[in-house]
């Protein structure tokens, strides 16, 4: 028996809740991976997982078993991390989670610059404004906004989005211009963004010296899609808040004005995040690396 292929299999069996998906992370055929965690129990003389027709359980024999190879499987691999480092070049296959405008406005048009520099890294993106399972959806990275939702990431910070509240230059002549932000509860037309996640609607901040304002409003339209939000905006249907990155170049155009400058929030900071039992192989390190040093440029 192949001891450590077995306990790579088991432990990404009990991450990613199934065998499936298991079978799918280390690009195995999933009969395999099933005999390789039987043959393992067969070997401990223990059962690991109690297996049904909808999902895997892990036994507590298996959960004891987990926490104690897990770190003995994550430490051989970055013992073979350092050694393959000093002598190959980052490559493989890396898979990023992301929103649709830090992806669209951020990451893709900065990508360039990361391929030339790792031409043997293949990236997929999976963009969306959703949560995700970056173990059963076998994510390397997210990269996320604001408080994160799962606490038990490991996180850097890198890169804090200024924000900006807008409207079309024929919608303010229509309604005028807010000298406060109370004027939007009354005189106004708002989209909001609706949460991908929750379906709640966030309401948008303003800061009046340390006073936090917190408005939450009727609105005429509701977006659960943070370019469509972007995009209603810019059709004139209300008033929009947004990162500045996102309106910069329309602000530029002059087909959108800001509004309420002097009560913009703090910036909202943009986050990488990765699983703790996540092994920071050679590519996961260096995308990071470049992530935050590309973020801190684009986002300031």
């Amino acid at each position: 028996m192949d001891q450590l292929l077995a306990l790579r299999a088991f432990a990404r069996v009990v991450e990613a809740g199934n065998f499936t998906k298991a079978a799918d992370s280390l690009r195995m055929p999933k009969a395999t991976v099933s005999k390789l965690v039987q043959t393992l129990e067969a070997h401990l003389g223990v059962q690991l997982l109690q297996r049904t027709t909808r999902r895997v359980a892990v036994t507590p024999d298996g959960a004891a078993y987990y926490e104690k190879t897990a770190r003995v499987v994550r430490e051989l691999e970055d013992i073979d991390a350092t050694f393959s480092a000093a002598r190959l070049r980052p490559r493989g296959h890396l898979r990023v989670d992301l929103g649709s405008s830090v992806a669209s406005h951020l990451l893709v048009p900065a990508l360039p610059d990361f391929l030339a520099r790792y031409p043997e890294i293949r990236i997929d993106l999976g963009v969306s404004d959703r949560e995700i399972d970056l173990i059963g959806d076998n994510v390397d990275c997210v990269i996320r906004g604001g408080a994160l939702a799962d606490l038990g990431l490991v996180s850097r910070t890198i890169g804090r989005a200024t924000w900006i509240t807008c409207a079309t230059p024929g919608y303010l002549e229509r309604r005028g211009t807010p000298k406060r932000p109370q004027d939007l509860e009354t005189d106004h037309l708002v989209v909001n963004y609706v949460s991908g996640r929750t379906g709640r609607v966030l309401p948008m901040r303003f800061q009046d010296r340390q006073r936090v304002i917190g408005l939450d409003m009727r609105y005429v339209v509701g977006v659960n899609e943070s370019n469509a939000h972007f995009a209603a905006g810019l059709a004139g249907l209300g008033v929009i808040q947004t990162f500045s990155f996102l309106a910069r170049a329309a602000v530029d155009r002059g087909e959108l004005v800001p509004v309420l400058a002097r009560f913009q929030p703090k910036p909202y900071a943009l986050h990488l995040a990765y699983p703790p039992n996540r092994h920071v192989n050679n590519r996961l390190r260096v995308f990071i690396d470049w992530a935050a040093e590309s973020f801190a440029r684009l986002t300031a």
